[in-house]
């Protein structure tokens, strides 16, 4: 029902909130205040639709069109509109509603650039930072938010710990939402940061596997623990043709098998398996070493290998 300055009052009003309420609809019940009174409400009709519970407030400046808990996307709108004109969601929040699964999200994180206005809401992180670009958004239609390649790499720099960074670069990866090499692009345009060194050097995991581990660096870990460097690929024949081991110990019988990021994904399952159990009728023990432990726990399985090396007959 359109505005007619022949109908009655309380039907003009009804026409405002529906007009408000279709609104909504694309932004998953939310809109900001400047957004109701634009679309002709006044600051009177807001307020008494929030009394009447047809609305809830959701924070200073946004506003549910329902009631009732909101979910995840609810939240990603309310923070963005929230944080103002220029905002996004940005880091691990961004994957999320890009479409990343089973990855912990606590707070919606946005992004605004350096000297725009940060209002405090419960539940959402709204932070100036000197990496925000207008070029980073993701294209096309939604809540804004930035590009996956952008929000992960920001993402591992901004996690709580090594182990979390390591695990969204992965899961980003593997889901299917950015690829290695653009990840690495991304990566370059980082400068200074602490994660810096470990961001470059998961990803080039992600992008090469096993071959990123390079034999320098396992023979330097090697050497900087005391333990012998162990002969790498090293060919082997099988009922099924040949194979490589990518550390062996010949003499005390010790076999490192370096797992690359793929080593998760199903169809290498079976051959991997089979190929251990031909190294161990061949009464050599094998260790497997994830690329993501020796980036976020090198001790815990450098420690299993110097005792599986001291149990068959290793001394320094």
């Amino acid at each position: 029902m359109a505005d007619d300055t022949n109908a009655r009052p309380a039907d003009l009003r009804l026409a405002r909130r529906r007009r408000a309420e279709r609104l909504a609809a694309g932004q998953a019940g939310i809109l900001s205040r400047p957004q109701l009174y634009a679309a002709g409400l006044t600051r009177w009709e807001v307020r008494a639709n929030l009394d009447a519970d047809r609305w809830s407030r959701v924070g200073p400046q946004t506003v549910a069109v329902t009631t009732g808990q909101l979910g995840p996307p609810a939240w990603d709108w309310a923070a963005v509109l929230e944080g103002g004109p220029r905002a996004f969601l940005d880091g691990a929040s961004s994957l999320r509603a890009g479409g990343l699964a089973k990855f912990d999200v606590p707070t919606v994180r946005v992004s605004v650039p350096r000297g725009a206005r940060v209002r405090r809401v419960r539940g959402v992180d709204v932070r100036q930072t000197r990496r925000w670009a207008p070029d980073d958004l993701a294209p096309g239609a939604g809540v804004p938010r930035s590009r996956n390649e952008v929000a992960a790499v920001r993402a591992a720099l901004w996690a709580r710990s090594d182990r979390q960074a390591v695990l969204v670069l992965t899961m980003t990866v593997q889901q299917g939402l950015a690829t290695a090499s653009a990840l690495g692009v991304e990566a370059l345009r980082v400068r200074r940061d602490r994660r810096r060194a470990l961001v470059h050097a998961v990803i080039l995991d992600l992008g090469a596997g096993v071959r990123s581990l390079g034999e320098h660096d396992f023979a330097r870990e090697c050497r900087r623990r005391g333990l012998p460097e162990p002969s790498r690929q090293v060919l082997r024949r099988g009922p099924d043709g040949t194979y490589y081991l990518d550390a062996l110990w010949q003499e005390w019988g010790v076999v490192v098998e370096v797992d690359g990021i793929q080593h998760a994904w199903a169809q290498n399952v079976v051959p991997d398996a089979l190929r251990q159990n031909e190294v161990t009728l061949q009464n050599a023990v094998v260790l497997r070493l994830p690329l993501l432990g020796f980036r976020v726990a090198a001790d815990d399985f450098f420690a299993q290998i110097e005792r599986a090396l001291r149990d068959r007959g290793y001394a320094a």
